[in-house]
């Protein structure tokens, strides 16, 4: 029986900040932003915005009234959590609709989590073919303004649904998952920006790809000849070609040029997004799919690392007529509008965070589907935009 991913959706704000003019206000040169971390625009998240709304307009582009009467668990991947109890998977629950008898939990790891929620659901399917999973991987990265890390925010987020003989990406079964306890990068409870040791990081992250891509081989036997395509985690676009070229050295073969302009095709959307934490291996995967050159039959692999520090390789099988299973990004990406770094800064600034004061946020303006208006006796209202 296969199982896997049958459909993928993704959600960001209608706001973007161009990294040229961020890096010209921080008095950078802007090709270190654009050449040298590989990143291009950032989402920008106002007030009204945060993992619950962005999850919900997410997966509500690819739920059928079908698929949510097979429904039977909600997995939310974070580490932009609103609640320290409370699943924010209860809160998109009640946005779509979805009937009460269904599970609801969030899943923690850093940016690894929404790998563990897939692999989790692939189980629950296996024990009741006839049901279906609700993965959502939704992020808001925040560093701080002025912060080595700023031109690595983002935000956004990429809802999949895992059922029995799926349309997108049938999964194989050997996976390999790798953990020890480092210092990478962490976000205590009382922080709203993360601490990050990025130098550091990067090298975790290629030595833990390279660990779980040597044992992968191992239990398999494949060779890199075996794959279409690798999709790597890429906090920014400029990690995945240090992984891939830490795999492959000064190896100028047909694959490895192949594999090289598949991992260009795969940076495409988080150029423009920037980083989405738990959902940028997967916004990387769409765009491998929408812009790469692949096909019904291909392998592909997989990459997941979340700081702290974990990483799981695993693969899939392309499914025939995987892309109308896919929303369009594209067209999501370009019904956005600029802003300047100044407002860019204002929004910053005025994200709910730590702030426990009842308030009334301004939403009304904001085109999404669902909107977060505001917190009172401690607790978050949402709802559905006028717009």
């Amino acid at each position: 029986m296969k199982i896997g991913i049958d459909k993928m959706a993704f959600a960001t704000t209608d706001e973007y900040i161009d990294l040229r003019e961020l890096a010209r206000k921080r008095g950078d040169e802007p090709d270190k932003y654009t050449i040298g971390i590989g990143q291009d625009r950032q989402a920008v998240v106002p007030a009204s915005q945060d993992i619950v709304t962005l999850g919900a307009s997410a997966a509500e582009k690819l739920l059928t009234d079908d698929d949510k009467k097979h429904l039977s668990t909600i997995i939310v991947a974070t580490e932009s959590g609103i609640d320290n109890s409370k699943a924010s998977a209860i809160y998109v629950k009640h946005l779509l609709g979805l009937d009460d008898f269904v599970r609801t939990v969030e899943l923690k790891e850093a940016c690894y989590s929404a790998t563990a929620g897939i692999q989790f659901a692939k189980g629950l399917v296996t024990m009741d073919p006839q049901s279906a999973v609700l993965v959502i991987a939704s992020d808001i990265a925040r560093y701080g303004l002025e912060t080595s890390g700023e031109v690595t925010q983002g935000a956004g987020a990429v809802a999949m649904l895992i059922t029995a003989n799926p349309h997108v990406l049938a999964l194989e079964d050997t996976t390999v998952s790798y953990t020890k306890d480092l210092m990478d990068f962490w976000r205590p409870l009382y922080a709203t920006e993360a601490h990050v040791d990025g130098k550091y990081s990067t090298n975790v992250y290629i030595e833990f790809f390279l660990q779980c891509w040597q044992r992968y081989r191992q239990l398999t036997g494949r060779q890199l000849a075996d794959f279409a395509a690798l999709a790597f985690h890429l906090p920014f676009t400029k990690m995945g070609k240090k992984a891939l070229e830490g795999l492959l050295q000064d190896d100028h073969s047909l694959i490895a040029e192949k594999m090289r302009e598949q991992l260009t095709a795969s940076q495409k959307y988080c150029r423009e997004v920037g980083n989405l934490y738990t959902g940028s291996l997967y916004l990387g995967l769409m765009s491998l799919l929408q812009n790469g050159q692949v096909k019904a039959g291909d392998r592909i692999g997989l990459f997941s690392y979340g700081s702290g520090a974990e990483g799981e390789f695993y693969s899939g099988i392309l499914q025939a007529g995987f892309e109308k299973y896919l929303s369009n990004v594209k067209a999501e990406l370009a019904d956005r509008h600029q802003v300047s770094i100044e407002e860019y800064e204002r929004q910053f600034n005025s994200q709910l965070g730590m702030n426990s004061d009842d308030i009334k946020l301004d939403w009304e303006k904001d085109p999404a589907p669902f909107v977060l208006k505001g917190q009172k006796n401690y607790k978050r209202f949402y709802g559905k935009g006028e717009n």
